[in-house]
């Protein structure tokens, strides 16, 4: 078998390094400088109004919020077999979502997370991670379908028999799930991730979820925020109906994590669109929800890719 010099393996990993970060800033860079990219000049209108400087606090406090939640929710959960600190948190949640930037659906999430720890433990922080992100998912559907029913009651985006076919395969998906839960594939069957699930410690399990949720509150809310930085007052009950909906759908589609705010956008776009919104604000605000939730903490991710050492 060949072997790696050492020195090999360190001009390997610098190499490595320099792809991810400089694969994300390049299409970063794209977004910004591209055709498609908004018009900042128009930006600079909204402060104007002395709301907006409170509006902006606002979203910036959301902002730090959101990411923070997450921080704390990875190390919830990693304390299920091993206590690591904050900064040790910090350093794997952002370093992750820089290497899962351009990978479908942020799978390279997973794979970096698993380089912070022991070889015997990657099946166990895959497990976690999907733990993390399961309960997120959750309460996106959950929201995001009774969202849907609520803005659908008011603007007719689709019509109430597609409706109900959707509300149909997600009650048939969840009855297959437990109906099938013995069924095993390579090993795997979803009663025995149930199982696992449910060895993990139930203080842990509560956390979890409580931070879910809070995460959830804060990334609805701050583009809530966002539209009344932007002066548009539609009742709080319609915006955010629309909002868990566009979340929903545009979150159910296969993409890059690169481009969520396209896909996102062009949902927010349709709805939006419906209760009268101006087009550029929609497509404002989904850019700004895009840069303060992902081109920041991938900056800020791509210092301890730097820094990372196996």
């Amino acid at each position: 078998m060949l072997s790696i010099s050492r020195k090999a393996k360190q001009f390997l990993t610098v190499l490595v390094k320099l792809l991810i970060v400089g694969g994300a800033f390049y299409f970063i860079y794209g977004r910004l400088a591209g055709d498609e990219s908004p018009d900042w000049l128009r930006f600079r209108e909204i402060f104007n109004n002395n709301s907006a400087y409170l509006y902006a606090f606002i979203i910036l406090v959301l902002t730090f919020l959101n990411r923070f939640l997450e921080i704390i929710k990875w190390q919830n959960l990693v304390s299920s077999f091993k206590a690591i600190p904050l900064l040790q948190s910090t350093a794997q949640v952002l370093s992750a979502m820089t290497a899962a930037l351009f990978t479908p659906n942020g799978i390279g999430e997973y794979a970096a997370k698993a380089l912070y720890f022991e070889k015997a433990q990657t099946k166990n922080i895959i497990f976690l991670n999907l733990v993390c992100n399961g309960i997120q998912l959750i309460i996106a559907v959950m929201a995001g379908l009774m969202g849907l029913a609520a803005f659908n009651a008011y603007y007719p985006v689709i019509r109430g028999s597609y409706l109900l076919i959707l509300l149909a395969i997600v009650f048939i998906v969840i009855v297959l799930l437990f109906t099938a839960r013995n069924f095993t594939v390579r090993g795997y069957s979803v009663q025995k991730i149930i199982d696992k699930v449910n060895a993990l410690p139930k203080p842990i399990h509560r956390k979890n979820t409580l931070l879910a949720f809070g995460r959830y509150f804060c990334l609805i809310h701050q583009h809530y925020f966002l539209f009344l930085l932007f002066g548009v007052h539609q009742p709080y009950p319609d915006m955010i109906a629309a909002i868990t909906a566009v979340y929903f759908l545009g979150s159910s589609l296969p993409t890059f994590q690169l481009f969520d705010f396209a896909v996102r956008g062009s949902v927010a776009v349709l709805f939006f669109g419906l209760m009268g919104v101006n087009e550029w604000i929609v497509v404002f605000a989904a850019t700004l929800q895009w840069l303060l939730n992902i081109v920041i903490p991938v900056s800020i991710g791509s210092y301890f890719v730097f820094r990372f050492n196996r």
